[in-house]
């Protein structure tokens, strides 16, 4: 049975975090599939596109032997019961399906559209993120609703595709996406750094 990761994220932008969850799922995972999303419960700065392009980057640059991982963008849904119906029709109905989700949208599973239907169909892992915990309540909630889960091994790296967009911090990002992002003039953080720059 081939053992399927189901990784969407907002991807706004992706950051070497992202990278960091990649290269452990492609260890772990026949294959991973990833795909930029538009998550209903976020805003969103930069169009859905460019964001699929820097994902694309972001998995061009993982150093993995196994070559397992891919950007499935035609995965991408509002809602996710429909993103795996359309992993069943790629990979068929025996491959088995894990929905691969941060600590910070735990506390949202239960509101996600038909949210029964979609956990009768895949199991969930969850990646711990520094500054959410995973509590008990979160938890029971999902397995009351009737949830396979796991929660992975790693925890997330420190940083976030918030803190570029709020601050600039470029640290969180690899250079591959630094350059689109500035080749692109994707975020308003972006556009100060260059012009305080010109003005030095």
């Amino acid at each position: 049975m081939k053992k399927i990761a189901l990784f969407g994220t907002s991807a706004d932008p992706p950051t070497a975090g992202h990278q960091a969850i990649l290269g452990w799922l492609s260890e772990r995972y026949d294959w991973v599939a990833v795909w930029a999303a538009d998550n209903p419960f976020k805003t969103h700065q930069t169009a859905l596109v460019h964001r699929a392009a820097m994902l694309r980057l972001l998995i061009a640059d993982i150093q993995t032997s196994r070559h397992n991982i891919a950007l499935e963008q035609e995965l991408s849904s509002f809602r996710t019961l429909e993103t795996v119906a359309k992993a069943k029709v790629r990979w068929g109905e025996d491959s088995e399906y894990t929905l691969v989700i941060g600590s910070d949208l735990l506390s949202q599973l239960p509101r996600w559209y038909q949210v029964e239907d979609l956990l009768r169909q895949v199991q969930l892992l969850v990646v711990p993120r520094p500054g959410y915990a995973i509590d008990e309540s979160s938890l029971e909630g999902v397995q009351k609703l009737g949830g396979k889960m796991a929660i992975a091994s790693l925890t997330g790296l420190d940083i976030s595709s918030t803190a570029y967009r709020e601050h600039g911090d470029s640290q969180a990002l690899t250079p591959s996406i630094v350059a689109y992002i500035h080749q692109e003039h994707l975020y308003k953080c972006q556009d100060a750094t260059t012009k305080s720059f010109q003005l030095r």
